[in-house]
């Protein structure tokens, strides 16, 4: 059988750590999923990752593997596995260049009657987008995923697939949600994998989000700006009583302790006033900034020597 490199399709070193190799799992697998990657090879990439992480992902098999690459001669050419290899287990099938396969019967796949093994389905990833007002509240959300299945003359096929998601109240970007036995069907009976959700915020040009901390912008009018005062403020957690201080200008933040998103440590909410001119668009309008203009001696550019 020919030998393969999953170190090197993962792109870690030999000796990384699980975490190292779960990471740069789920980095390249979202790259290639072919609901998203625009790359040609996208389909063959995610079954390659799928199969890498197989074996490094799971302790028994990664021990078993390393001691067969100690084994292993150039690469991309015919390997002699090490003795006592092919003792105490049966071939993975007809097919015995298949490495995965003879990799998985040496480390214990199980094999069923008729010469097929088990095999659990692997782990899915996708991404889903919600509104910054579900992680305030939690929501149910219905997704449709396309999943490879086996049709009854055993031809792989695209079906779709509805799921009812729970989002919990206070998931933050990039968290990812674990819907089990939602992944890849096995094979042979063996359990379906689980599938991995990674939140992301819908864009909104009202709120940006800073892991927990969220930033709202806040219109005010010149008075209440130049003056101080009370002002309500729909947020999303609902509308809030806040004070603004006198003399502010554009760019103030006032902070909002505990009232960004609320996760287990809730973040803070941020706003940033924005001081916003009434139009003068009647002559009333027009005579009040005359007025201002006269009586107010006011020059925003003296500090530019202006």
């Amino acid at each position: 059988m020919e030998y393969k490199d999953y170190y090197k399709e993962l792109g870690v070193e030999k000796n990384a750590t699980e975490a190292e190799i779960k990471k740069a799992y789920r980095k390249l697998v979202r790259k290639y999923h072919p609901d998203v990657s625009k790359e040609v090879d996208a389909d063959k990439r995610t079954k390659a990752l799928n199969e890498a992480y197989g074996v490094l992902g799971d302790a028994e098999k990664r021990v078993a593997y390393d001691e067969l690459g100690r084994h292993q001669g150039a690469q991309g050419q015919p390997f002699r596995p090490p003795p006592g290899w092919g003792s105490g287990y049966e071939s993975a099938g007809a097919d015995d260049s298949d490495f995965f396969a003879d990799l998985f019967a040496h480390v214990g796949g199980r094999r069923r009657a008729g010469g097929s093994f088990q095999m659990p389905g692997e782990d899915s990833h996708a991404a889903i987008s919600i509104d910054l007002h579900d992680s305030y509240h939690g929501a149910k959300r219905h997704i449709v995923m396309r999943v490879p299945e086996a049709d009854a003359q055993g031809q792989v096929v695209t079906r779709e697939r509805t799921l009812e998601v729970t989002l919990p109240k206070g998931v933050t970007e990039g968290q990812q949600l674990r819907m089990k036995g939602q992944g890849s069907p096995g094979s042979g009976g063996a359990p379906a994998g689980d599938l991995y959700l990674e939140i992301r915020f819908q864009p909104d040009a009202r709120y940006k989000v800073e892991g927990r901390d969220v930033f709202e912008t806040v219109p005010v009018t010149p008075w209440e700006a130049a003056l101080g005062g009370e002002i309500a403020v729909p947020t999303p957690s609902g509308t809030v009583a806040v004070s603004v201080p006198p003399n502010s200008q554009t760019g103030r933040k006032l902070r909002l302790k505990g009232r960004g998103i609320p996760a287990a440590q809730p973040g803070d909410l941020y706003l940033l006033l924005e001081v916003v001119l009434p139009p003068a668009n009647d002559d009333k309008a027009r005579a009040l900034y005359a007025t201002m203009a006269r009586e107010m001696a006011f020059n925003p550019r003296q500090k530019l020597g202006g």
